[in-house]
């Protein structure tokens, strides 16, 4: 049975797809087979998987790079990894047209063990579509329910294809009907956070509207769908919070973030779970990750996790020691998370 763990927070520059792009090569690391959707119409995780030829031959344009002769087009990508119009806007395509249901979509497999649903900016052309779905979804209409679970029988057949055990789902900053559909599809709900007043007010405005989700697809939606459409169950439990430290302090909070380190735990309980909070409940704060910043020029350049460079990457003398720590931080942290998501690691990394 595959668990699916989508990363999702109302505020964007957190760090949410980096943390998805690693967690995904460690979850492989550990031993599972993992399938990384990118639904966020930015495709920032599609970006950091493969490279500007590879980008080209999916999105069938060039790239800025290429125009400017900086990437010789004559030198191909990792063969074989990417297909022309094999990303999510072009499985959505047919139902945005009106020509039909989702068209199939191959997993490209970008590792060994991992593999990728690569995203696209045309994806955000779907927004409108699905915003208007929703409200009809309500009477059990099968046109509106196909169109808001077409995120969901995409991932799904890709996950099955894939024989994945964990789907990770990066989606965008915002609370939009893209969201709301590809949310729909997560088990759980991962939120990435940093220790400041955006990321608190982000968080006590996605929790009431997740928590809303949640109610009108289980209780409304989900009792009227027709046989014969996969839906999802719309679980989207909150799993916890992980804390992006600031650049200036790399081993603790620096004193300016303390106040709102202590009120993140009151409103994660309250607007989140919709549960009475205490001052003392940090059972949700999975862990709190040091910046790695200056690691991550490395592993753009070198195409690879942070944690995978070496002396070759330009990862040299002191910054070696500190690629062994992002490791280890991260290692803990996957583990940490497929335990909390009931999915133990099947080896050690």
């Amino acid at each position: 049975m595959t668990t699916t763990i989508a990363l999702f927070n109302n505020k964007g520059g957190v760090g949410k797809t980096t943390l998805a792009y690693h967690l995904a090569h460690m979850f492989s690391r550990l031993g599972l087979t993992v399938l990384a959707a990118d639904l966020d119409p930015q495709s920032n995780l599609t970006s950091m998987f493969l490279d500007e030829s590879e980008l080209e031959d999916l999105w069938g344009a060039p790239t800025e790079l290429t125009r400017q002769g900086l990437v010789d087009r004559q030198l191909p990508g990792v063969a074989g990894r990417v297909r022309p119009a094999q990303s999510i806007a072009d499985a959505v395509r047919p139902i945005l047209e009106g020509l039909g249901d989702i068209a199939p979509l191959r997993p490209a497999e970008v590792a060994a063990g991992l593999f990728l649903l690569p995203g696209s900016i045309e994806l955000s052309l779907f927004e409108d579509h699905l915003s208007r779905s929703w409200p009809t979804s309500f009477a059990g209409d099968p046109a509106a329910i196909r169109t808001t679970t077409a995120f969901h029988r995409i991932v799904s057949a890709a996950a099955d294809e894939a024989a994945a055990d964990v789907v990770i789902i990066d989606v965008g900053p915002n609370l939009g009907a893209i969201n709301r559909s590809a949310l729909l599809s997560a088990d759980h709900v991962l939120m990435p956070l940093a220790a400041d007043l955006f990321s608190l007010k982000g968080l006590s405005n996605l929790g009431p509207v997740l928590r809303q989700w949640r109610r009108d697809w289980r209780e409304v939606i989900l009792p009227r769908v027709p046989a014969g459409i996969e839906a999802p169950e719309g679980a989207m439990a909150p799993l916890g919070y992980v804390i992006m430290q600031p650049e200036m302090r790399l081993d603790r909070p620096v004193k300016a973030y303390a106040r709102w380190l202590d009120r993140i735990p009151l409103v994660f309980n309250s607007d989140v779970l919709g549960i009475q909070p205490t001052s003392s409940d940090r059972h949700y704060e999975i862990a709190t990750m040091r910046n790695y910043r200056s690691l991550m020029p490395l592993a753009h350049d070198a195409r690879k996790p942070m944690f995978d460079l070496r002396t070759a990457d330009g990862a040299l003398g002191s910054t070696q020691k500190y690629v062994q720590t992002c490791y280890t931080e991260f290692r803990t942290l996957a583990r940490t998370v497929l335990d909390r998501a009931g999915l133990p690691s099947a080896g050690a990394a």
